[in-house]
């Protein structure tokens, strides 16, 4: 809450309120059974897209809370209502996984289709302590690089901010991808 302070003209001036973060608390709201599982973990086409997210020291952030949102692998866009409604076998392209004590995220979904022959990829938000707003960003696929090359916004980035929005394949088929917020690896976040 603002408090007012004195002016030298005897006006009051209200001091600006800081912005809100995340806390540490943030996740007794905000949990809700099988939000990480946007595809039935395990089923036929089901990946794990995983990583960690680091601070600007280069430190795990054992508090922060990642969402995603993704079409199909044949390219649809899910707009069903009750997204956050898991029945184990419907695709809701939409998942919310907070962070391990190690900083890891942990999602299974499905690797997203071209949409509009566009480079596929994750449209990701991350919450963090110490942020004032959340952080939005990309997860694209590391398997076309010709889509990848084509891309308009990936285009416009230097080689390593590039870098920072690729995912990289596991031996498994899985995706990992690591959320650096600050740094000498600093992932590119997008202005809204």
């Amino acid at each position: 809450m603002s408090t007012p302070t004195p002016t030298a003209l005897g006006e009051k001036k209200l001091e600006a309120t800081a912005g809100q973060t995340i806390g540490p608390f943030f996740k007794f709201g905000l949990e809700y059974d099988g939000m990480s599982e946007v595809a039935f973990p395990h089923s036929p086409g089901s990946i794990a897209l995983t990583g960690i997210v680091y601070d600007g020291e280069g430190a795990p952030i054992p508090d922060s809370c990642v969402e995603i949102f993704g079409a199909d692998s044949d390219g649809t866009i899910p707009d069903a209502r009750g997204s956050l409604h898991r029945d184990g076998h419907t695709f809701t392209g939409f998942g919310r996984a907070m962070t391990s004590d190690e900083g890891r995220y942990h999602f299974w979904t499905r690797n997203p289709g071209s949409v509009g022959g566009k480079a596929p990829f994750f449209a990701a938000i991350v919450y963090a302590r110490g942020l004032p707003d959340k952080l939005h960003t990309r997860i694209y696929l590391p398997d076309d690089e010709a889509l990848l090359a084509a891309d308009p916004f990936l285009s416009q980035l230097s080689e390593a901010e590039r870098a920072s929005l690729i995912a990289t394949r596991t031996p498994d088929g899985y995706l990992r991808h690591d959320i650096h917020l600050q740094g000498d690896k600093e992932t590119v976040f997008l202005a809204f």
